[in-house]
């Protein structure tokens, strides 16, 4: 079944060991795919990654440290404790956490972009959640660093560095700098290409609209400053951003490799 039809498919659960990054007495840490919602659906538990980490575990509860949007791949932090639960939760409410992304643009840029402006839901519009930069009274700061890693045929991987938490952040920044996350469904090159994905799947005008079908943007890597030391998690790109890296922008997987060993 197509992950990104009218209805995703059910995770498959012998596949789900794949994804894990590191699971001890207190921690599950997992390389989530960009198909997949992070909270349980209408489908049942094997439809949403906190079911399917529930039905690992067996555990009664697991605590959701931090989520992503559904086409964002990459770390998801789950605890086993609550009182682990609170020890990472307090770390992201008191900034003593860096997170770190790895995104496609579209568009080649060589020196780091620093976006400093703030967001705000948009008022009217057809896609309700969209968001833009504004000096609205409901708008909140915003900072983000794009620091190009390799650009080339049109397009840059570039390591995103975001210092503030808003929603959909990094894709509102970029649309505002006109590199905008390559397969992004919202801020991309027509909203109405997400209502269209939201009623009927992944379609023909989609196909030739977007190269890659869902927005290439990546959590890669945690850093927790806690005062007894840093604690660190990290995650490969999955395969489809991967994929469009080899085909679209002519990269060799050694020359990405070579690309992300400094960061």
């Amino acid at each position: 079944m197509d992950p990104y039809g009218e209805e995703a498919p059910l995770v498959d659960p012998s596949v789900f060991p794949e994804w894990i990054v590191q699971e001890d007495d207190n921690l599950l840490i997992v390389n989530k795919p960009g198909w997949l919602v992070c909270h349980p659906s209408k489908n049942g538990p094997m439809s949403s990654l906190v079911g399917v980490v529930a039905e690992h575990t067996g555990a009664d509860k697991i605590h959701l440290v931090a989520r992503l949007d559904r086409e964002t791949s990459g770390l998801i932090i789950f605890a086993k404790r609550p009182s682990v639960a609170r020890k990472f939760q307090m770390a992201i409410q008191q900034r003593i956490v860096k997170k770190d992304y790895l995104a496609l643009l579209e568009g080649e840029f060589s020196e780091t972009l620093h976006v400093d402006e703030p967001i705000a839901r948009r008022k009217g519009g057809p896609v309700f959640v969209k968001s833009e930069v504004s000096y609205d009274r409901t708008s909140q700061t915003a900072v983000t660093d794009f620091v190009p890693i390799v650009s080339k045929n049109g397009y840059t991987l570039c390591h995103v560095i975001p210092e503030t938490g808003r929603k959909h952040q990094i894709r509102v920044h970029a649309e505002h700098l006109n590199y905008k996350v390559v397969g992004d469904k919202i801020y991309g090159p027509d909203e109405t290409l997400y209502i269209e994905f939201i009623e009927n799947g992944w379609t023909e005008r989609l196909e030739a609209a977007l190269p890659i079908k869902r927005q290439a943007l990546h959590c890669y890597r945690y850093v927790f400053e806690f005062p007894e030391g840093p604690i660190t998690f990290s995650a490969p790109m999955h395969e489809d951003m991967l994929e469009f890296c080899r085909e679209s922008m002519k990269l060799s997987d050694a020359d990405v490799a070579a690309a992300l060993e400094g960061l």
